[in-house]
């Protein structure tokens, strides 16, 4: 493998992800017999096919598997030197690639804001995604940082909590639970719930709350990746849900949902900035990872009682300066 080159791994970094010629053409800017040129040469140059022709698209073979896993920690290493190089000048220049569970989303676009107004010459990459998608980056050395809760417990990682993550049960304004207080699990367990997707750390989190529990999930049965489809379900009247508060602060704010008083609620976890251990630790990584765990929890939608919207939180640190 001597002979390969960094676009050949550029090309076979991006097949992977598309699985089509032409969508890695346009990605990179070049003609679909250019990318089919790199890839036979890289599949030569392995001695192995790196990947099955289908009616599906490219599929990696396991040489394939291994000849991508290289090429990302190759990414990586050229992404570390980039940023070393940018540590000369100071903290003017770099990047930080950062992955959120899609329940972070709705506080992370105010946290990178913050963050860009002390560090404007930082650029952050974002990416979000459920909590197995996040893991999966974090694992390829994807992104620098992941912003979520349970940290794995399958990689080695450095983990700090920078706030609260309090989980709700909602339902419509006019559910006849609504105004009931400290609901029994039981009685809870007998409504329709609508559920995330396997692989959701909310819907781990339900099933850990409801264990033993058999549930309804209606004739409906809506296992969504979309928080925003969940709430739209539950404001229809078509069932309740298990969620995170700081995706229904506008929700609850203007009354289209209410916040169900029910036994043991609202479980309160913890959100987490993880950074992989063994990567090394470059200065625009630092500079955003320190930002997160002292200020994180700044930019958190603060849950109220019951029924209460949820309040912004205090000013930023740069904005108290």
């Amino acid at each position: 493998m001597r002979n390969v080159t960094l676009r050949q791994l550029r090309a076979l970094a991006a097949i992977g992800r598309s699985r089509k010629i032409v969508s890695v053409a346009k990605e990179l800017g070049l003609t679909p017999p250019a990318i089919t040129l790199q890839l036979q040469q890289l599949e030569a140059e392995a001695g192995f096919r790196l990947f099955d022709r289908t009616s599906d698209g490219l599929l990696p073979t396991e040489a394939g598997l291994i000849a991508m896993e290289t090429a990302a920690q190759i990414a990586s290493l050229m992404a570390a030197c980039e940023d070393r190089l940018a540590a000369l000048r100071g903290l003017s220049a770099g990047h930080v690639s950062v992955g959120v569970v899609s329940t972070a989303k709705y506080f992370a676009p105010r946290l990178i804001a913050g963050f860009a107004k002390m560090h404007p010459g930082i650029e952050v990459r974002l990416s979000v995604g459920n909590r197995e998608e996040i893991i999966a980056l974090l694992r390829d050395f994807q992104i620098d940082i992941a912003i979520m809760g349970r940290p794995p417990k399958d990689l080695a990682v450095e983990a700090l909590a920078f706030g609260d993550h309090p989980l709700v049960i909602i339902a419509a304004p006019n559910h006849r639970l609504a105004a009931r207080r400290r609901i029994p699990k039981a009685q809870l367990a007998e409504e329709i719930f609508l559920i995330r997707e396997e692989g959701s750390g909310t819907r781990l989190s339900m099933e850990i709350y409801l264990a033993g529990m058999p549930l309804r999930t209606g004739n409906l049965k809506i296992e969504s990746g979309s928080n925003e489809t969940i709430k739209q379900a539950v404001m229809a009247g078509l069932g309740i849900a298990f969620i995170s508060a700081h995706t229904v602060e506008a929700e609850l704010e203007n009354g289209r949902l209410v916040v169900l008083s029910a036994e043991g609620m609202p479980v309160q976890r913890k959100w987490f900035g993880v950074r992989r251990s063994d990567k090394t630790l470059m200065p625009a990584t630092q500079a955003f990872f320190e930002f997160l765990t002292r200020d994180g929890g700044i930019y958190l939608p603060k849950a109220a009682s019951r029924n209460s919207p949820i309040r912004a939180a205090a000013r930023p640190s740069w904005e108290r300066a």
